[in-house]
């Protein structure tokens, strides 16, 4: 950038759904030779990733009277940290990942007359973000349309996801037919899900032995559930890598033929980037059962198959495996769907809207950003 550089914070959460997504922002910012930092609760202040990262208090307020006392008291400190911070900085603009924890950077920059952009990950307006929207002058989304954002100006760029992600979508769709390896992968979030523990193994159990050959399974499963995932597999003579992590996921997921996952918006965004067809079972305590919203969204666009909880039962896994098995056509016409709706773009289309703000706001700064380099 030939002209002035502009300092850019964001506010995310400790949680990687939050925290990929703003590092991957934060890397486009960076290109475009911005100065970038992150607001972040104690959990995303370990994170190292080469971006200055900023702790600040952050809390629910919820619990009892005495509860809801302390977290007022923490908020407050968190508006004062994050203020701080936005006045040494120099901060030109705030954009939010939603969540509590970005409850106090975003109320800071109102105080401050900081201009704010939020990003709402959901298909529904969370709770954060609708007590926040008043003071956006933007709200970035990841699906074209988002239940209860009513008259916020808004624009769909999609949420950014690890360069891995973005890489991994290079490797093509393989349909597995007659008698080759069909890889399955299963996972739940960092701690994962128990229910795919129970479910995944026992409908691999009803298939026929013929197709259970050719499965080749790759579960994420709790600590405590490890051991008997990994038995059952090995009793059933299935191929199986099962651990409580996995830190190359998105090369695990542009091997599958099919992912079997939860719904939460950095999964969904992942999965769709890298275009392979996917089961999504909502966590059914989700706050506003955001991850049903997201699911039936996918589904509906024809992307994924939403399957609640309740109806995630051995025998209806079992036909779901046995039809993909045996009709690979169909897998592979899910991957091509969602591998058009997944933006590997988003990071560019979000840091675009973030100086579009900037423009609009800071009108004599419009030529220092044109003369930034492609």
């Amino acid at each position: 950038m030939s002209g002035e550089s502009l300092h850019i914070a964001l506010a995310a959460g400790g949680t990687g759904g939050h925290l990929f997504s703003a590092v991957a922002l934060a890397d486009a910012l960076l290109a475009r030779h911005h100065a970038v930092s992150v607001l972040t609760d104690s959990r995303g202040a370990r994170f190292s990733a080469g971006i200055q990262m900023r702790s600040v208090p952050a809390t629910r307020l919820n619990g009892g009277l005495l509860g809801k006392v302390i977290g007022a008291f923490r908020l407050a400190a968190g508006v004062a940290a994050s203020a701080w911070h936005l006045k040494r900085d120099k901060c030109r603009l705030l954009v939010g990942f939603g969540g509590y924890p970005s409850v106090p950077p975003v109320l800071a920059a109102k105080l401050l007359g900081i201009p704010v952009v939020l990003v709402e990950q959901n298909a529904v307006l969370g709770r954060a973000n609708n007590h926040l929207a008043r003071w956006a002058r933007m709200i970035a989304t990841a699906f074209p349309k988002v239940e209860k954002i009513g008259a916020t100006p808004h624009r769909f760029t999609g949420i950014p996801v690890r360069p891995a992600v973005v890489a991994a979508r290079a490797t093509p769709y393989a349909a597995s037919s007659g008698e080759a390896t069909f890889d399955l992968l299963v996972f739940g979030g960092s701690q994962g899900a128990h229910v795919f523990a129970e479910v995944v193994p026992q409908a691999c159990a009803l298939l026929p032995g013929n197709l259970r050959r050719r499965l080749r399974i790759t579960q994420q499963a709790r600590p405590d559930d490890e051991f008997a995932v990994r038995s059952a597999y090995a009793e059933l003579g299935i191929r199986a890598h099962v651990a409580t992590f996995f830190d190359d996921l998105p090369d695990h997921m542009s091997r599958s033929h099919l992912v079997i996952a939860r719904a939460g918006a950095s999964t969904i965004a992942e999965v769709l980037t890298i275009g392979r067809p996917a089961v999504l079972v909502p966590y059914p305590h989700a706050m506003d059962d955001h991850q049903t919203a997201n699911a039936s969204a996918v589904d509906q666009a024809g992307a994924a198959w939403l399957m609640p909880q309740p109806a995630f039962t051995p025998e209806a896994v079992a036909q779901r495996l046995e039809t993909l098995l045996t009709l690979p056509a169909c897998a592979a016409e899910k991957a091509d769907k969602a591998m058009q709706l997944g933006r590997p773009d988003a990071a560019e289309a979000l840091a675009d809207l973030a100086e579009s703000v900037l423009t609009s706001t800071v009108p004599a700064l419009r030529a220092s950003l044109r003369s930034v380099a492609p």
